[in-house]
């Protein structure tokens, strides 16, 4: 692979590298702690389509990651809610407010979205850590067609950056295969 190509591909280079360094510094991790970091960290991902599309920029995308991110990891620092509801809860109230304010997307899409990856991410965490496993491991997968989907498609491209896109379908795809291959 020639520098340019590795310039022109940097959300994937930068999503194989994130996802390498957290497979290593979860290695150690049980099966059942995998399956409740995985999925308390799942609603983010709606969420973060949801806020992004009711602020109407892509450009906000990478900050609102960031500012996303500090919420699930001091949720799980702090042990006192789930990161899981109160992502849901939030990304629901983001929709209620576009429902009243208006949006600058159209919002159905994005209500599927919080839909299916939140009830999969609950149901994940409620369930045996072998079958939380599976739906988990599912949530990510679809999810990372989600981003593809956003990436293609022409009625969805704008919502979110294009490079964000990119990244998240690469991180969610790895974190959905490993989900499976865990022992």
């Amino acid at each position: 692979m020639n520098a340019h190509a590795v310039t022109r591909r940097w959300p994937t280079c930068l999503a194989v590298a994130i996802w390498a360094a957290q497979a290593v510094a979860g290695a150690s991790d049980s099966l059942a702690d995998s399956v409740k970091g995985f999925g308390e960290v799942l609603p983010l991902l709606p969420l973060l389509y949801v806020v992004i599309n009711q602020l109407g920029t892509p450009r906000v995308t990478w900050p609102v990651l960031g500012g996303g991110l500090v919420l699930v990891f001091g949720l799980q620092a702090l042990d006192l809610v789930s990161p899981a509801g109160v992502m849901v809860g939030l990304a629901l109230g983001v929709l209620l407010w576009g429902m009243v304010r208006g949006a600058p997307h159209p919002l159905g899409v994005q209500a599927v979205g919080v839909a299916v990856f939140g009830a999969l991410a609950v149901t994940g965490l409620v369930a045996d850590p072998e079958v939380g496993r599976w739906l988990v491991a599912a949530g990510w997968f679809f999810h990372g067609l989600w981003d593809l989907a956003h990436l293609t498609l022409e009625r969805l491209k704008g919502i979110v950056a294009p490079t964000f896109a990119e990244w998240c379908a690469v991180v969610d795809v790895l974190v959905g295969v490993e989900l499976l291959l865990l022992r």
